[in-house]
């Protein structure tokens, strides 16, 4: 079993910066891919950034050069730097970690971008 915990959404201006981040829990050594994923009310959720194992990282090509996932496996702990923030970023942010083919996800925290 894993648990995540996302936290450091919060409102900000357009052309800002914000670092979520995800603390892992539980049977963390288990986990191989994590991710964020950002959905808004009646979408469906988007890959915004992953990054496996072996710290090789894959982006979606709206964050791309603005965005940088990373982690610290000593504490347990991804991060997502987001800079350059645009109001289309406006979402909920989700934590994902996958751990022997089942995922887990953190609560959500929400990013509000403003013009």
């Amino acid at each position: 079993q894993v648990h995540l915990v996302d936290s450091g959404g919060g409102l900000v201006q357009a052309g800002g910066s914000l670092r979520l981040s995800c603390a892992a829990s539980g049977d963390t050594s288990s986990i191989s891919t994590m991710g964020w994923y950002r959905q808004a009310p009646g979408k469906p959720r988007e890959l915004v950034a992953i990054i496996i194992s072996d710290n090789t990282t894959n982006y979606a090509d709206s964050v791309e050069g603005r965005f940088t996932i990373s982690r610290d496996n000593a504490r347990h702990t991804v991060y997502l730097q987001m800079n350059g923030l645009k109001p289309e970023d406006t979402d909920v942010y989700s934590c994902n970690g996958r751990s022997y083919g089942a995922d887990y996800w953190g609560q959500g925290t929400k990013v509000n971008v403003s013009s």
